[in-house]
């Protein structure tokens, strides 16, 4: 018979060892091993609340380095307030869309993801929020450890980009089924892309294959897997640093429209690991935010408990990612991979741009900040249009969003849409019919306000991935039930903060 003791020391083993929430160094050894490694690389790593508040941090670090070069200064980029050429700004780069395009009296304010370094998608900033815990706890052992990056798209490449330039050596697992650009990108950046690349059966809906690969690759203690969907690091680091920048970017917005009035009604996030999602945790705890949880129509997981697939590249279904705060979501809703597919060559391709801007009047800077917007980050803006109507939303109240990577990522996959639905000839008549049918007639179709007992649903589903499959014990499942559990993460921030600190201390004074 398990006795409460061994139960709680089963917990606490799981949240150190397998969740990543070690508050104090674990291993004195591994943690003296990256001292003397990232001594030797010259590197120094970011605290959270430097990446939250990044004018704290001295431009001179950054000063001549590239943005995309895989330079260890390019830690300190791994935030919200770059330009496209990696400059410092003041304020996260995003656009307002208004009711001209929308067809919503609420502003949707949509913040640039394809800003961050090295990846131009923020899933860098997941990765590294997984992986310094780790080292400054002395839990990751760059000397001894590759890391395993689990994903259905951007966090492998995010966490390949980490990995290098904190001198380790990074595996990333992804679906076969993701965009070419994705493991082009993969085969510049990884030293042996036939060993570090593992392609598994399916596309982003086929998460289980991913796990079972980890759980393979675990076997050998060399490997430490980084798994977004269970790292509460992810959860954290956007609580923190997400969180922090859209509100920022919403206050601006307010002021710069002399509208003190507005409110921050909505925050949109598709849930891929459910790392994103964490910074409406943040909006809503100081705005009041409602937190709407998105997913694709074709794997209509929290709404329908999950089946087929689709092609809203990065976000993985058919399960409910551990860090998910389901209880603190407000609304859940689905869109389908024909309209952001189609949207997709709407907004870049000539014909497309064309009817935008000549028949429907769209000014040229609109359309050009289109092509910052990848699948899931129309995905989110469409969902954001349904949050409107659904809410029945005005024009006092605003809704955020984020763009999680750019339409760069993906001309592989709109030469496959163009082809087999447009038959390569995408003409004016196809771009009204798009517009018509994906953005002139949003409607509030699939799509939950959702009540206890929805939220309770959506949370049980997860005890088959979480407790049956994967061995996380029941207590720990159970305890993200409640607020509280979530709120006592918090503690954390400053705890890796001080140890992060230490470390650069370390590194120097042993230089």
């Amino acid at each position: 018979m398990t006795s409460a003791t061994d139960t709680a020391n089963d917990t606490r083993d799981a949240l150190i060892n397998q969740f990543g929430l070690a508050d104090a160094v674990v291993d004195p050894d591994s943690l003296a091993h990256s001292v003397a490694r990232f001594r030797e690389q010259g590197i120094t790593l970011p605290t959270f609340a430097q990446l939250a508040d990044p004018s704290t941090i001295d431009p001179a670090i950054t000063a001549g380095v590239g943005k995309n070069d895989p330079d260890a200064r390019n830690l300190w980029r791994v935030h919200w307030y770059n330009d496209l050429a990696g400059n410092r700004v003041s304020v996260p780069d995003h656009v307002v869309l208004t009711k001209e395009i929308t067809g919503v009296d609420s502003p949707i304010i949509v913040v640039f993801g394809d800003r961050f370094p090295m990846i131009t998608a923020h899933k860098v900033l997941a990765a590294y929020s997984c992986l310094a815990p780790r080292v400054v706890t002395g839990q990751f052992d760059p000397t001894r450890h590759r890391a395993i990056w689990p994903s259905t798209g951007n966090y492998a490449r995010g966490g390949i980009a980490i990995s290098r330039i904190m001198a380790s050596r990074g595996v990333a697992i992804l679906p076969a089924g993701m965009s070419q650009e994705r493991f082009d990108w993969l085969d510049q950046w990884c030293a042996n892309p036939a060993e570090d690349v593992i392609r598994t059966v399916g596309t982003e809906s086929n998460v289980k294959e991913i796990y079972d690969a980890c759980n393979d690759l675990a076997k050998d203690p060399g490997n430490f897997v980084l798994n977004q969907f269970c790292e509460f690091g992810n959860h954290l680091g956007h609580y923190e640093v997400t969180g922090r920048a859209l509100g920022h970017v919403f206050e601006h917005v307010a002021a710069a429209l002399g509208r003190p009035e507005l409110r921050l009604a909505a925050f949109t996030s598709a849930t891929g690991s459910a790392g994103t999602i964490a910074a409406g945790d943040r909006l809503k705890d100081q705005y009041g935010t409602k937190i709407v949880a998105v997913e694709a129509l074709e794997c209509p997981t929290m709404l329908e408990n999950g089946f087929g697939e689709h092609n809203i590249q990065g976000i993985g279904d058919k399960h409910i990612p551990l860090i998910h705060n389901v209880t603190n979501t407000d609304v859940v809703v689905a869109i389908s991979d024909r309209a952001t597919d189609e949207l997709d060559v709407l907004f870049n391709t000539s014909a497309g741009r064309d009817y935008l801007v000549n028949v429907k009047g769209f000014s040229v800077t609109l359309i050009e900040a289109l092509e910052h917007f990848g699948f899931s980050s129309i995905c989110n803006t469409l969902a954001a249009i349904k949050t409107a109507k659904l809410l029945g939303l005005g024009a006092d109240d605003a809704i955020i969003t984020i763009a999680t990577d750019g339409a760069a990522l993906y001309p592989s996959a709109r030469a496959k849409t163009l082809a087999s639905r447009f038959g390569n000839d995408f003409t004016t008549v196809d771009a009204a019919e798009v517009f018509g049918e994906h953005l002139a007639n949003v409607t509030t179709d699939s799509m939950i306000e959702c009540t206890e007992r929805d939220r309770n649903r959506i949370f049980n589903l997860g005890y088959y991935t979480w407790v049956e499959q994967q061995g996380t014990p029941f207590e720990l499942f159970e305890a993200r039930r409640s607020q509280s559990f979530w709120q006592g993460l918090r503690r954390y921030l400053p705890v890796w903060d001080e140890l992060i600190t230490d470390f650069n201390a370390r590194v120097a004074a042993d230089s």
